[in-house]
Order: structure tokens, then sequence, then C-alpha cells
């Protein structure tokens, strides 16, 4: 039997409504792995799922400095590149990254970076690291989903090898073949460069976070949630010496090596204890679970087999359990020069890749490895290669035909978590006053105006809807989302600010400031103004209650600025005067002055998307040169944006001991701190807030340190940043150097050193006592 006709037997088996096989020589598909995308699969023990929710736990646990995160970076939890449609899952194009290497003149590369991974940030010296200078190739990678992947390992050698044809024996055109790490068929990663899901977890973990960890010993092996039998070794990232194949590096660390660092936390910088957890946690994740097939499904099935797509997607393969009906034979496959990312890794080549499982595909956009189809009739139509063919038969299909395709990839389970962005359409979100939720003295239409926002602040913007040239974000909240959506960012989503400085003199950079993660073409870095000598982070700020700091009257906030400190506190406070006049409030460094702004400002600098004018406004750009005519977004989404940040509810105290926290009150009072983070404003509509901000620039970085100027903002200026709910905002200060909140104190200067030297002269119980009280605000 050819092997098409051996997977179409199969399709037509395994799809059946009873899904228990055709005969006594066709193995059953395996059962008790599937379920909603996320959960843990149905097999699993309670021990297995004690290890599954600590492992899911970690994988959402923010690294910090000071417990081993960097000293480069992409992001600080495993959770943040994997949360499409939720932990465990692919990403938007905010998370993608590059891989770099250094190609030599007699064909061969060599790695560059990180294992062939460029992280973007660095926890010493400039906030963006530096290209390593030999590199001359870059490629794009958007995160891959986990779902399923335990099942995966199980699938036997032979069941993937039996489906490879290096030399196109059959002449379908389609010549599969396999990749080899240390020996074993790769089945993971986007060229199966890997065989180890602990090496796949270990890989990125140094690779992306800069988090040590040693291989596992084997007592921990041996009780990790695989079968006894063909290929449980080959999850493991046991070894074999055959000498068949070689190592495949990019994004893969060696299982078999303790990786270090030199960042001054000692290694390992994760236990076994917790590295046992993660895999597991990666090993349970349940399979998606697909739907029984409606009328249009079985035409799109059909559709599928007919064009040609089961030669790579092919439905099933054999595991010791029975059919692990994922859609991929798990071989490299040429996908053609528009696909070609020139990244060898093993045995696969530029244009080569893994046959990405189909199971759960519909959730998991955008699509194909560098993320660059925002649909999955695009992703079909970017195939080329030995998938020509295939394409070609999908482009001559009627628009009627296609979608039936489309229905019968949907129908491979993770339908009902589809969103435009993370949040579903039916999600309300939280209540009035809830974090998160719209403030209390909203009426319906106002509630209404909000609810609609919150799902246009998620939407993630495709490429084509005109994201880029240049971006850090593809959604408000992809950087507004902890602990709810509006609110902050962790520091791996910090942007980067770069100045020019001439001596003691600073200038702006013709290009502006911001300096991009990311380029909406792939397979290259943001530039950055290459007179630039200086860069620094920003962490993302809580977006909550800022409706209520827009309603301060400009008047108050100039009234308490003391620019020549007349009263002699040693705290002057600047208005920031923006040049047309208006003050500005919002920000970092105080410059922009309202909501409207501020929605127009972050739309254009962190997304790149060209704007509608509206009379009055002036921030954000109107045109841009990318080939999506503009505007790029239109008025009612930019003004439901708003409503949605204006009606933020702000956070509400959370008293946890209310003696202690009373004493916290007097000592803040006393060691000066109200001097910058006035706690109440009376609004004119006689409604008290209790932020703990003046909204004034201070000069808060030490004497002679280098940073940002910006209008009335000198180089060591900051607005005061509110204090409510800040417990929830970590880490702290502008560049989110400080994971603590006595490490933020500590680390305050210029006007707030007085304030910092009384904390620090406080005996412990005083200050257990200050924090206790920030905690509740």
């Amino acid at each position: 039997m050819s092997r098409l006709k051996a997977t179409v037997r199969s399709l037509s088996c395994l799809t059946m409504a009873a899904l228990v096989g055709c005969g006594d020589d066709e193995p059953a598909r395996i059962e008790g792995v599937f379920g909603p995308l996320g959960s843990v699969r149905p097999d699993a023990t309670d021990a297995q799922r004690a290890s599954f929710e600590r492992g899911r736990e970690l994988a959402m646990r923010p690294f910090t400095p000071a417990t081993g995160l960097g000293p480069h970076f992409n992001t600080s939890a495993c959770a943040t590149c994997h949360n499409r449609p939720l932990t465990g899952g692919s990403a938007g194009r905010y998370r993608n990254f590059l891989l770099s290497r250094q190609e030599l003149p007699d064909g061969s590369s060599v790695d560059t970076g990180v294992n062939g991974v460029h992280p973007f940030l660095q926890s010493e010296g400039p906030a963006r690291r530096p290209l390593d200078p030999e590199t001359n190739r870059l490629a794009t990678r958007n995160p891959i989903p986990f779902f399923g992947i335990g099942i995966v390992a199980e699938i036997t050698e032979a069941a993937i090898m039996a489906h490879a044809d290096p030399d196109d024996v059959d002449g379908d055109g389609v010549s599969g073949r396999a990749n080899f790490d240390r020996g074993f068929v790769g089945r993971f990663g986007r060229k199966a460069q890997t065989v180890s899901i602990e090496g796949f977890i270990r890989g990125p973990l140094f690779n992306h976070l800069g988090i040590t960890s040693d291989p596992l010993p084997d007592d921990l092996k041996d009780a990790l949630p695989v079968p006894s039998g063909p290929g449980s070794r080959t999850s493991l990232g046991g070894l074999r010496t055959d000498g068949f194949g070689t190592t495949a590096r990019g994004q893969a660390a060696a299982p078999d090596e303790p990786n270090e660092d030199e960042d001054g936390v000692p290694d390992p910088e994760l236990s076994s204890d917790d590295l046992f957890d993660l895999v597991s946690f990666s090993m349970l994740l349940a399979a998606p679970q697909p739907e029984a097939l409606g009328p249009d499904g079985e035409r799109g099935r059909d559709r599928f087999r007919d064009m040609g797509c089961l030669s790579c997607h092919v439905e099933a393969l054999e595991s010791p359990r029975g059919m692990v009906p994922l859609y991929s034979d798990l071989l490299l496959h040429d996908m053609g020069p528009e696909l070609d990312d020139g990244i060898p890794m093993g045995r696969a080549q530029g244009s080569e890749f893994r046959t990405q499982p189909l199971w759960g595909v519909v959730a998991t956009g955008p699509w194909l490895h560098d993320g660059r189809a925002d649909t999955l009739e695009q992703a079909i139509l970017l195939h080329g290669g030995e998938a020509q063919a295939a394409r070609d038969a999908f482009a001559a299909a009627t628009a009627a035909e296609r979608a039936e395709l489309v229905e019968f990839l949907a129908s491979l389970g993770g339908r009902e978590m589809v969103s435009e962005g993370l949040v579903r359409a039916d999600d309300v979100g939280p209540a009035k006053g809830e974090l998160g939720g719209p403030r209390a003295d909203l009426d319906a239409a106002g509630e209404a105006a909000f609810r609609s926002g919150r799902l246009a602040f998620d939407r993630n913007h495709g490429l084509s809807e005109g994201l880029g040239p240049r971006f850090n974000g593809d959604a408000c909240r992809a950087c507004h989302s902890e602990p709810a959506v509006g609110g902050a960012g962790p520091i791996g989503l910090n942007v980067v600010r770069q100045g020019i400085w001439d001596g003691a003199v600073f200038r702006e950079p013709v290009m502006g400031t911001m300096a991009h993660r990311l380029l909406s073409a792939s397979d290259a870095r943001a530039p950055y103004d290459m007179e630039s000598n200086h860069f620094e982070m920003r962490q993302p700020q809580s977006l909550f209650g800022l409706g209520l700091l827009e309603a301060i009257p400009a008047s108050e906030i100039r009234a308490g600025a003391d620019p020549q400190d007349l009263d002699g506190d040693g705290i002057r406070g600047v208005a920031q005067e923006l040049p047309d006049g208006r003050i500005g409030r919002f920000g970092w460094k105080a410059d922009v002055p309202s909501l409207d702004e501020f929605t127009r400002d972050a739309l254009t600098m962190e997304m790149g998307l060209a704007l509608p004018p509206q009379a009055g406004l002036t921030f954000g750009i109107t045109a841009d040169d990318d080939d999506v005519p503009d505007p790029e977004i239109g008025l009612e989404a930019i003004t439901a944006i708003t409503a949605f940040v204006r009606g933020l509810a702000a956070p509400a105290p959370r008293p946890d001991d209310p003696e202690a926290e009373a004493r916290g009150a007097v000592v803040f009072r006393e060691v000066g701190c109200e001097g910058c983070h006035q706690a109440s404003w009376d609004l004119p509509g006689g409604e008290t807030i209790r932020p703990y901000t003046d909204l004034l620039l201070h000069e808060v970085l030490p004497e002679g340190a280098r940073g940002i100027a910006l209008h009335e903002a000198s180089p060591r200026a900051f607005r005061t940043a509110p204090l409510w709910g800040v417990a929830l905002t970590a880490p702290f200060l502008h560049d989110g150097r400080a994971a603590t909140l006595e490490e933020a104190i500590a680390l305050h200067d210029g006007e707030a050193a007085t304030s910092a030297t009384a904390v620090s002269a406080l005996d412990a119980s005083a200050r257990a006592d200050l924090i206790a009280f920030l905690r509740s605000l």
C-alpha cells in the first residue's frame, strides 16, 4: 500500500464517529488524553495532577534579576510567550523573537547570540542587547504551542520514519525526511531539532530568560508521566551512541549538560524539583479535543484529502497506546524560497520545517514559523516547495470550498477558545469596582462602552491591518495585562528608549527616542539611531484609575509645583508644560496630556498604526509607508479603547492588618514620602480620590545619571508614579529594576534621597509597617 493510500485509509477510519479503528490490523485511537486546551490529561493520576498544577504556577511565575533573570532575556516567565489562547499555547506577534547565525564563507554557519537566540534585553549595561558583531543572518520565530506534546513524545520512531521519503521514490513531489538530535528522531521545534521535552524546556529557559538548570537526575526522569516501552527514553532525553545524526542546536540546550551564567545568582537558578514540575506540566497538557464533524466539516475533510494535504499532515501516527491524531508526520519538508529563513538546524536546511500538528490550530494564530499569516487561509496560501501543489489546489478552489476546509481545521479542537486576542467575546470581565472592571459611577451606557472597549483593547492587530512597520506590541493588552487587563506589564515587555549624549548634553535622535523591539518584515531586527549611545528600559504602567487622574484640574496640578524649592524642603516638583500649552500628566515623563492622546500615542508608537485625524488631537501619525491603506484603524475602535481606559476602576484598598497599616501610614508621612506621593485629590464633582501622586516631575536619579530628557522633564526626572494598587504591579520603577517595594524605595535618589535614607534608618518593625501600608493601597 502506498503512503498516500495508507494515510487516506487512516483518515477515513479514524474520523468515524466511533473512532475505534478500522479492523484487526488498525490500532484504535489513543484515549484518555484529550481535553479542553490548557487542561490536564484525563488519564493523569492525582500525583501527576498536583505536579501539573505546580508546573502551571511555575510557568506563570515571573523571574527577577534576584532569582536569576538575565543577564540577557526576551521574557521573564514561560507563560508570557505561551499564552494564546491560554497557558501552554502560542503567542501574538509581540512575542516574536529572533534567531541569529553567522554564515561562513564555506557555506556553513554557526550560532551567535545565546545558543542561536538573539535576546532583546539585558539586565546589565545598555538595556537593548546589541547584535553580536559576527551575526549576518536573522530569522523570526513565533512561539510554538505545547498542547499534547506529552503524547507526541510517545509516538514511535518507526511510525515517523515510515512516512519518510527523502528521495521522493513514489514521485508525488513530497519528500519528507527526519531530523535527528543526538541519534534520536527529532520531533519538537519548528525544525524537529529537539527530541527531549526536558531539553525543549531547558533550552528556552536559558536562551530566553537566562535561567540556568541542571539535567533532571535519573530518579526524577523515571518519575515523569511517560509510559514504559518504545519512545519513553526518547522523551526523557536519554542518549544512544550509534553515531546516527548530530545534535541540533538553536533553541535547544543539550539536556545532558548543566548550563551556567555569570549574573551573580548561584547556578542552577531553577531547582530540579521545579524543573520536574515544568516538564510534567508540559507532558500532561491535554491533546486538543476534536469535534464531531458536521456537513461542512465533512466536506472540508474530503477537500483536505483531495488537495493532497495528507501528504505531510498525516492524520495519525502510531504510539504504543494507540494512534495519535495530530495531523503531522513530524518530518521536515522544503517549504520553498519564500519561507526560507536561512537557519539550518541539524539536518534541516533553511527552507525545511517540521510539519506543524493541526490539532488545536484554529486557536493558536498567528500562523507559520514566523507568525506572518493572519489567518489560516493566508497560511495555506503561503505554503510552497513540496506543498506547492496542495497550495495551488486550495487557491483554485471557490470561496465556499476554502471555507469548508477551514471549517474542518477548526473542528480539530480549540474552537471554543478562539478570540481576536486573549479575551473571548462572551467574557464580560470583572464587575464594577473590581480590578480591571469599570468604575462604579459609570451609567449603563458608560458601562456598555467600557465592555466593548475592553474587547477592542484586547484585540490583536494583524500585519494585513497595518501593524508596524516597527512595533512593540500587537494589542493594547499585550503590554497591559497584569494582574488584569488594563494593568501593568512584566519586565520582559519593557520597551527601550534611546538617546544621544554629547558630553553633558542630551539630544533626541532623529528617529525619536523609541527603540522598537520588532519589525513587521520577517527576519530583521528593528533599527535604532546609529548615533544613540544611551538605552534604558521603560516598564509598562498600570492604567487603573487613569480616568480619575484625568479629571484633576490642570490648575491644581500646576499649583503644587515648586520648581525653585521656595519652601526649602528639598523637593521641587515641576509641571510638564507641553509646547502647545497643555499640561502633561500620563506616562513616565508626564508627556501625554489626556487619555484621548494617550490612546493615539500608544496605537502609533507601540503598534505602528496610522490613525485618522481627530479634531484638537495631535498625537499619533496619520500616514506611514507600508502597503496597507491609511488610516489603519477606525475612529470607532479608537473611541472604544479610550472609553475602556477612561472607565477603568481605581484599585480599591486591600486592608490585611489594619493596625500595622495605620502605623505604616504615619511612617509614610514622617519620612516625607507625601512630599511627592500626594495622598488625595478632590475632584470637581466632589469625589475624593487617593492615588498617592502629585503628577509632577521630580529628579529621582542620582546626580550625574544619564537618562532621557523630554520637554520639561530633565534626564533625571520622572512623574510621581501613583501608589494605589502598587503591590500588584511588580516590578517597580521606570525600568523595572526593583523586584520588591523595599528595593524600589532604596533606589530613590535626588529629591527623594532624604526619604530613602530615613526609611533605611528605620528599625525592622517600622519598615514592615511601611510596606504593609503600601501593600494595602
